[in-house]
């Protein structure tokens, strides 16, 4: 489903990505790790069109992504808060995102419904707008907006990050449902490398801007990826 060839960013003379060739079939539930300055965030963004690639492309259902607009109605994302709009309160900012994606309030109710655990009653009738949010509640809110619409494609950067042990137990059962019962397609990437192989069946290791390991996920992941971080 996205393919990527011959990718490259640069800034001056720094090359800070350089991917020969990867592909994620739909469905797939796909890991990125690494350590700060590995890529992870610029690859995310040159998949999202954020920023524009030095050299190469990335082609999302047949689509490249820095050539057309035709794929944003089927992918959704949340990288940080950066995403939010911080003046609004949660439930003005998901039915603001059901406006853009084709769904009614009723249909956004019904949706944000399912995830009243989630939030810990911490995010709905609050009255609170979204900059007043500690970045853990403001996580919650940009991770289920990026649920609205039955995507297709969803991209999430250091989910886990900020949230405590309850809601990250959560998370990972959401992300399990969607990529394995729904068929949607997620990327992740996270510093946790245990929450990663809970979660993912394929995990990619980025060194450097470069892909130097593409794991399939079992019972060994965790330790070979413990091993290769401990050097």
């Amino acid at each position: 489903m996205i393919t990527t060839l011959n990718l490259s960013k640069k800034y001056k003379n720094n090359e800070v990505l350089n991917i020969e060739s990867l592909e994620i079939p739909k469905g797939q539930s796909f890991g990125l790790v690494g350590n700060n300055g590995a890529g992870k965030t610029t690859y995310f963004s040159l998949l999202l069109d954020l920023i524009q690639p030095t050299t190469g492309h990335i082609i999302n259902n047949s689509i490249q992504v820095n050539e057309g607009e035709d794929w944003k109605p089927f992918t959704s994302a949340f990288i940080d808060e950066s995403f939010l709009i911080g003046y609004l309160t949660p439930e003005e900012y998901f039915y603001f995102i059901g406006e853009l994606r084709g769904q009614n309030k009723a249909d956004i109710d019904t949706l944000v419904a399912q995830f009243e655990d989630f939030f810990h009653g911490e995010i709905l009738g609050q009255k609170k707008y979204l900059r007043d949010l500690s970045k853990g509640n403001q996580k919650k809110v940009g991770i289920v907006a990026a649920l609205i619409g039955n995507p297709e494609v969803i991209i999430l950067d250091e989910p886990f990050a900020n949230l405590d042990p309850t809601t990250q137990i959560r998370l990972k059962g959401i992300i399990k449902d969607l990529a394995e019962k729904q068929g949607v397609t997620i990327l992740i990437s996270s510093h946790d490398l245990m929450h990663v192989t809970d979660v993912c069946d394929r995990i990619v290791v980025l060194e450097k801007g470069r892909i130097v390991k593409d794991l399939v996920t079992s019972e060994a992941t965790l330790k070979e990826l413990e091993a290769h971080f401990a050097g």
